[in-house]
């Protein structure tokens, strides 16, 4: 009876197999209904079944073979038409499908193309004849796949005749890339072009130079082989051999030729590293001979078998060595997990692979998850009996995880991208459309259209949250960015040195050079305030000419040196010029060289005033002596002068002022004066700073003058201006940059000359001009003795109240005769009269009087 039951199983599995399709209809896989029809081909079994050599009638036969990894293909294709349905992406609009089951056969897939191409809602499956297509309404809008190239290439050609677009989400030949043979064809994966260059790097990297290659005998495998071969020169790798398989596993000589392959392997015993261009088909028998010959090598996987689960059921396959391979990038996952955990619950009607699943599934109800794939393999042939329904739904839930452990999650990820790519491209052409209408479009307008709107030149791609590189949105390219073509990827950069660009620029522009101009208003500002100040010099000049022998004017110390200090002044506010303009190497040396000798000058002669009306008015012999000693006015002044000039010239020679482009700012290019050596430029202000405190100290000891002759009160107000300019200068000279911060120094500079100008000479003009009762001998003299007298009887007196040893102190005047004697012999000292500084030994008083007297009026 057992017996009987298997002959009797085994004639209908036979009878099943050689049944070939009776209908159009019986040839598609699956099916739903939809406003809009996507077509679909996916090699869901291996091979297509035939007992003859070659064919003897035109029928197509049936498939075996059932290929869990492609099943899952045509669930991805699915499952995200349903998701774009059950979404808000095209709304009222419903997509169905129709997919074929191309048997890995171009034979197949191309009667399915034709089926693609028959006209829309023919009853006789008819394909007119036309010489323009653009308002012909084929069956299906759109085709994703299929997944060979050689395949692809076949099917690409016929629906070429009415560009119906064409997505595949595994055909990686690079000739495919060709738009002019393939014009309507798409994917969702790079070409071999970069896979293979990855490859032969990889291989560089490793040490390895002599390789073996085995691939297909079709255009993937030979375009590969040519493609690599060329890489591989390119990175110094050696091929030993080269062996071809038939392209498909339906040839006779498969077997033959595998074995004949291992042979070579195993002949060339050097070769440690193959390369294989193979489906994953090809893969499983390579392997499952190689591991009966003990065959351990290091396999570099192409993208077609990588990842593939059945490889990795094939008995012991950790003996065939290590395989490294590449893969096609991964996506979000978990929506396509759920989907399979449900699958009993979604309808199998018009599902064949579905179907046939749920059958072997049933079949295999007792094989263990280990073997659960190779009872599959055993058991698909499309014969066994369907069981009932509540086994069917058992059988799924008892098998949750098995296809989630089959899933190619790049395979997956590139189907998803094929679908919703077509989804915005319908979006778009339905969106002044009423697309429920089948006639609203036509398949070729798809290829004008994208996911997204494509990006215009001055924007680049940006990828969203989405998990398809197809569906991005469009960004402004940023400052100092452009873009010059549609839908770049991303934005390139401008030559930041030389060239600036805008936001969402397409172009580069050159950067403007910008320094402080001769027309620039404050320019024009500070250039007024420096020839004001050139003016005032003049004027006090020709004032003090003009009163050469007042009071006033001698104890200034004189004519020359008013003029030398005047002259200084000039230079001062002359230098400011070199400030402004374009620079050149010329002035951005003088201005520093100029200002800072200049101001030293005028520094070290204003020092001399002040060291000598010390000298005039002190008291104590010994300090007395040392200032005489010191006071040699020329002499310094030309040595302190003589330093600086040591400094400059150190500077010049060493690390000269030079003009700078400065290209930090985005926009501008700053041409500046590169101050050479900040030690260098530090070192002449700080050493002019050293000598305006010691005139600074040195006038505040005579502060105390009288009112309208005390020059020492307001050369200490002077210094302090400096100071406080100078002070303030350090900080915003290192914060400020631009064209500007010449014009920082121009202020700084302006501000100091004024400042030592106004207290040095304006109040000796204003008793020239407006006092001129006080700027006579006879007042001068007046005040003089007057102020001594006073200063003298103060110090008397309280000496004597401290100290009455001293009673031999005498605080009257000397006769008449003594007073002229003492005021001749020291009328050639200038303005010594103009201090009286209290000393703590009164017996100092009595000598000290008549020098106080003296004058050089």
């Amino acid at each position: 009876m057992a017996l009987l039951i298997i002959l009797i199983t085994c004639f209908v599995i036979i009878f099943a197999t050689r049944q070939p399709c009776q209908a159009p209809d019986d040839f598609m896989a699956a099916s739903s209904p939809g406003h809009i029809i996507i077509g679909g081909l996916f090699a869901i079994h291996e091979k297509m079944l035939s007992s003859e050599d070659y064919p003897r009638r035109p029928e197509i036969q049936k498939c075996v073979g059932f290929e869990i990894s492609n099943f899952l293909q045509t669930l991805a294709m699915i499952h995200s038409i349903e998701m774009i349905n059950n979404s808000t992406l095209l709304s009222g609009v419903k997509l169905g499908y129709e997919i074929y089951d191309t048997c890995t056969d171009v034979t197949v897939a191309m009667a399915a193309a034709l089926r693609f191409l028959s006209k829309f809602n023919s009853s006789g499956e008819i394909v007119e004849f036309k010489c323009d297509y653009s308002s012909y309404t084929p069956r299906v809008k759109a085709v994703i796949g299929a997944g060979y190239s050689e395949i692809t290439m076949a099917v690409s050609r016929m629906l070429n005749l009415q560009l119906i677009p064409q997505v595949s989400y595994e055909s990686t030949a690079e000739t495919l890339s060709d738009k002019i043979r393939f014009p309507s064809f798409l994917r969702t994966v790079p070409s071999d072009f970069y896979q293979t260059k990855a490859m032969a790097q990889l291989i560089r990297k490793s040490g390895w130079n002599w390789i073996g290659i085995i691939t297909t005998d079709d255009d993937y495998g030979r375009l590969a082989l040519n493609t690599f071969t060329i890489q591989a020169v390119a990175n110094n790798v050696c091929i030993a051999f080269k062996e071809v398989l038939p392209a498909f596993l339906s040839d006779n000589t498969i077997e033959v030729r595998i074995n004949q392959a291992l042979e070579k392997i195993i002949a060339e015993a050097q070769v440690n590293v193959i390369v294989v261009f193979l489906s994953q088909f090809h893969v499983f028998n390579l392997f499952s001979k190689a591991i009966e010959r003990n065959i351990n090598k290091i396999w570099i996987a192409s993208d077609n078998w990588s990842t593939a689960t059945k490889i990795t059921t094939i008995p012991n396959v950790k003996r065939i060595g290590k395989v490294v391979g590449f893969t096609f990038r991964r996506g979000n996952m978990s929506s396509f997990h759920s989907f399979l955990q449900n699958l009993h619950m979604f309808p199998s009607d018009n599902n064949k692979p579905l179907n046939e699943y749920a059958m072997l599934l049933a079949a295999c109800a007792d094989a263990k998850d280990s073997d659960l794939s190779q009872c599959i393999s055993n058991y698909s042939q499309g014969t066994l009996a369907y069981k009932a329904n509540k086994d069917i739904e058992r059988n799924f839930s008892l098998r949750n995880d098995f296809l989630w452990d089959y899933t190619e999650p790049g395979f997956v990820h590139s189907i998803q991208l094929a679908v919703f790519a077509l989804g915005y491209a319908i979006r778009d052409l339905c969106q002044a459309r009423d697309c429920q209408n089948p006639n609203a479009f036509q398949p070729w307008e798809q290829i004008q259209s994208k996911c997204s709107k494509e990006c215009l030149p001055g924007q680049m791609k940006k990828i969203t949250k989405s998990q398809h590189i197809c569906c991005y949105e469009c960004a402004n390219c940023p400052e100092n960015h452009y873009s010059n073509q549609t839908d770049m990827d991303h934005c390139l950069l401008c030559n930041n040195e030389t060239h600036w660009a805008p936001v969402r620029s397409t172009m580069c522009f050159e950067k403007e050079v910008e320094y402080l101009n001769w027309n620039d208003s404050l320019a024009i500002l500070l250039l007024a305030l420096s020839l004001l100040g050139i003016v005032f010099v003049l004027a006090i000049g020709i004032i003090f000419t003009r009163n050469l022998n007042t009071p006033v004017v001698k104890s200034s110390g004189g004519l020359t040196v008013c003029y030398v200090i005047l002259f200084c002044h000039f230079l001062n506010f002359a230098s400011t010029g070199f400030f402004i303009g374009e620079p050149q190497n010329f002035t951005c040396k003088t201005r520093q060289m100029l200002f800072g000798v200049s101001f030293t000058l005028c520094i070290s002669c204003i020092l001399m005033k002040s060291l000598k009306i010390l000298l005039a008015f002190s008291f104590d012999p010994k300090l007395q002596k040392f200032l005489k000693c010191l006071y040699k006015p020329i002499p310094i002044v030309f040595t302190c002068t003589g330093i600086q000039v040591v400094i400059c010239t150190l500077w010049l020679i060493f690390a000269a002022p030079a003009v700078e482009e400065n290209v930090s700012l985005p926009r501008v290019i700053i041409l500046e004066c590169e101050e050479g050596s900040i030690l260098a430029f530090g070192t002449m202000l700080g050493y002019i700073a050293i000598l305006a405190f010691i005139c600074f100290i040195f006038a505040f000891k005579g502060r105390k003058l009288p009112e309208n002759y005390n020059e020492a009160k307001f050369i200490t107000f002077g210094m302090l201006i400096y100071f406080i300019a100078w002070i303030t200068f350090i900080p915003i000279y290192t914060t400020t940059f631009g064209k500007y911060l010449p014009a920082v120094e121009i202020i700084v500079i302006l501000i100091s000359n004024y400042g030592i100008l106004c207290c040095t000479f304006f109040p000796k003009c204003y008793v020239i001009l407006c006092k001129q009762d006080t700027n006579t001998k006879s007042a001068f003299l007046k005040m003089i003795y007057s102020y001594s007298s006073h200063c003298a009887s103060s110090l008397a007196v309280s000496h004597v109240s401290l100290d009455t040893t001293n009673s031999n102190v005498t605080t009257t005047s000397r006769s008449s005769g003594g007073k002229s004697a003492a005021w001749q012999k020291r009328e050639d000292f200038q303005a010594q009269a103009f201090a009286c500084v209290c000393r703590e030994n009164a017996t100092y008083v009595s000598n000290a009087l008549p020098r106080k007297r003296t004058s050089s009026i």
